[in-house]
């Protein structure tokens, strides 16, 4: 590898695992039970942002407090496990992975113990050093403090590490903690958003992991 970065660090929701449309799906059951419109792919990936609470009060017009969002975002993960076996891997996730020459982890902010099997379930689980999801019982919050203590956990300082996610947050966290980042535009973000923001971007994960190799 010509870079300097050792580690890379996959996201996983939108980036390894293709489930834009099933997260559509579960967010219109979520819209619905609180009288909400329906939104389409398009409209979720320009508008979707963290705190989730926020991009739920845009969508439904009104503010959205801890109490309403707990029961929203109950409501999205019972519809999101209830389709989770029609989703499939990214094309190339695992070609992608295979093309890293140094260690690798993943980190997602879906809950911890449904992640850990459900990675083991698509045959993932040996290519990662460690495999870290939420550990709480409401998500919807920013990734920056979950890498910090997923590095930690590995030992590894920001500055050798490379995250691929295809968020903007994914971005944030890894600018917060010393990291760089590369954003898939496949995933569950707009493009033009993602390119707009100054973080290399690619089409595909094989692309995005060509791209990791060689940032500085």
């Amino acid at each position: 590898m010509t870079g300097t970065r050792r580690h890379l660090v996959w996201d996983w929701n939108g980036t390894l695992l293709d489930d834009l449309d099933l997260v559509v799906r579960a967010t219109n059951v979520a819209f619905a039970s609180a009288g909400g419109p329906a939104v389409s792919a398009d409209e979720h990936r320009t508008r979707f942002r963290r705190p989730i609470a926020d991009y739920y009060a845009e969508m439904l017009g009104r503010a959205v407090d801890a109490e309403a969002f707990g029961a929203l975002d109950r409501i999205f993960h019972d519809a999101y496990r209830a389709g989770l076996t029609s989703c499939a891997l990214a094309a190339d996730a695992t070609s992608a992975i295979a093309a890293w020459p140094g260690s690798q982890s993943l980190l997602s902010m879906w809950f911890h113990d449904e992640l850990v099997p459900t990675v083991h379930t698509y045959g993932l689980t040996a290519h990662f050093r460690r495999v870290d999801g939420l550990r709480a019982a409401v998500g919807g919050g920013p990734k920056a403090e979950w890498l910090e203590k997923h590095l930690a956990e590995l030992g590894l300082d920001g500055a050798d590490v490379v995250l691929i996610g295809d968020s903007l947050d994914d971005a944030d966290a890894a600018t917060s903690v010393g990291a760089a980042a590369v954003l898939y535009t496949g995933g569950l973000s707009d493009p033009a958003v993602l390119r707009a923001s100054g973080h290399p971007t690619a089409d595909t994960l094989t692309e995005a992991v060509t791209r990791a190799r060689t940032l500085p």
